[in-house]
């Protein structure tokens, strides 16, 4: 049987892991050809922030090397952006006029970062953080220069000015909210954070929004002013605050994009657009069930039940995902999972040890794990992810849930200690972007 052709746009760690997974499942059913923006193979973003700390090189955060595309019979047009999908001729065309045509297409064109409408973002010395150029300019930035602001307290913005301070730069964090990751921490979880980072020398600027970047007489980004009149210098400012699904190109071929707050390429639980069941789409991009994710753990689940389809086994479906964060924030261990935002109908366990860095909260609702966020001691967040989860009843365990899965699970059986295992592999270990 002549094999079909599959065009993935996309080189990322979504749309990469689902061609691994379709090569497991169904090796010769395709001719698979790639388009990846970057001059590389398929790397693993997250691990961007040790390049920028200057504890891991380019070359170590390669999952997929150009070896590898050679092995499987991939074509890989590396360094080329997809321009235009004409889906009547059913053809990909990059900008520099290379077409290829396919019967079946997969977007996985992930996000960019979002960069706010300040006046002066478009100053040199301004950067997003999304990229290996990115980090390679911010490196060398921080060799010629003494002075950055991060715009943005989230993962991403913290794990950039770990990086920068570590090359010998002076880093000033500014955010808008009240307090650092609000996303992942609670308030007190997010203040220990902060001493812990300030005492190493990292600077806050809280509830504080941006007014102008300023350029020097060299044309280059200068100085960051506030709102509230404050100045601070800058020889470089990192944009980080929050991403947007890369959905343009999708848009103007005519696929179904959304409106509104959540935009996206609109996927059913096949991964299938909802538009043109020949294109089908994954990770950072797309919205399922009203919902984008930016997690490593959600983008995975959908990269196997694409690649199920694509393979024709057609028995998989994705239903969305109950998502954990498990980060290691320069060096401090962290986890959050569910809601934990405190109501009339919610109750808190508490553990806080200031002096000895460690914080737990469990959330209740009706005797069940609704929430949690730990700090410093992150060992049982497998544990409570589970719990969450299947929604159990652990009213025989509430005096024993601080003291964690070795107490616990003996009281709950055996599905306690399988539970855990099953949720190492759903939980996250860091945001994609």
């Amino acid at each position: 049987m002549k094999k079909q052709k599959l065009v993935l746009i996309g080189n990322g760690m979504a749309g990469v892991r689902t061609l691994e997974e379709l090569l497991k499942l169904a090796p010769d059913t395709y001719d698979i050809t790639v388009f990846g923006a970057e001059p590389y193979g398929n790397y693993n973003r997250i691990l961007l922030s040790p390049v920028l700390a200057g504890e891991m090189s380019v070359p170590e955060i390669i999952l997929n090397d150009l070896d590898w595309y050679r092995q499987n019979g991939i074509t890989l047009h590396a360094g080329k952006q997809v321009k235009t999908i004409d889906r009547v001729r059913k053809l990909v065309v990059a900008e520099d006029g290379t077409a290829t045509e396919y019967d079946r297409l997969l977007i996985a064109t992930g996000s960019t970062p979002f960069i706010p409408p300040i006046p002066g973002s478009d100053l040199p010395g301004v950067l997003g953080y999304r990229d290996i150029a990115d980090t390679e300019a911010m490196i060398e930035a921080a060799g010629l220069y003494k002075h950055a602001v991060v715009i943005g307290a989230g993962l991403l913005g913290l794990e950039a000015a770990n990086g920068l301070m570590l090359r010998g730069m002076n880093v000033t964090i500014v955010h808008l909210g009240d307090w650092i990751m609000e996303r992942q921490l609670d308030k007190t979880a997010a203040d220990m954070l902060q001493a812990s980072l300030e005492a190493r020398g990292m600077k806050f600027l809280l509830s504080k929004n941006t007014e102008t970047l300023q350029a020097g007489t060299n044309g280059r980004v200068a100085q960051v002013r506030l709102k509230d009149g404050i100045e601070v210098s800058a020889d470089l400012v990192v944009v980080a605050a929050g991403i947007r699904p890369n959905y343009a190109l999708a848009e103007s071929a005519g696929l179904y994009c959304g409106s509104g707050r959540v935009r996206g390429i609109h996927v059913s639980d096949t991964l299938q657009t909802v538009t043109d069941p020949s294109v089908y789409a994954v990770g950072e991009c797309v919205v399922h069930r009203g919902v984008a994710y930016g997690l490593v753990a959600p983008l995975f689940e959908q990269a196997k039940v694409c690649a199920n389809h694509l393979a024709r086994f057609g028995i998989g479906q994705y239903k969305g995902s109950v998502t954990s964060t498990k980060l290691k924030v320069t060096g401090i261990d962290v986890f959050s999972a569910g809601d934990f935002g405190s109501r009339e109908d919610t109750e808190d366990i508490l553990l806080f040890d200031k002096q000895g860095g460690r914080y737990k909260r469990i959330v209740l609702r009706q005797n069940r794990v609704i929430g949690a966020v730990l700090y410093g001691d992150t060992t049982d967040g497998s544990w409570l992810f589970q719990l969450l989860k299947d929604g159990q009843d652990v009213s025989e365990i509430r005096d024993q849930l601080l003291l964690g899965s070795s107490f616990g699970s003996s009281k709950l059986g055996d599905a306690g200690h399988t539970g855990e295992n099953r949720a190492v592999a759903m939980s996250d270990t860091a945001e994609v972007s």
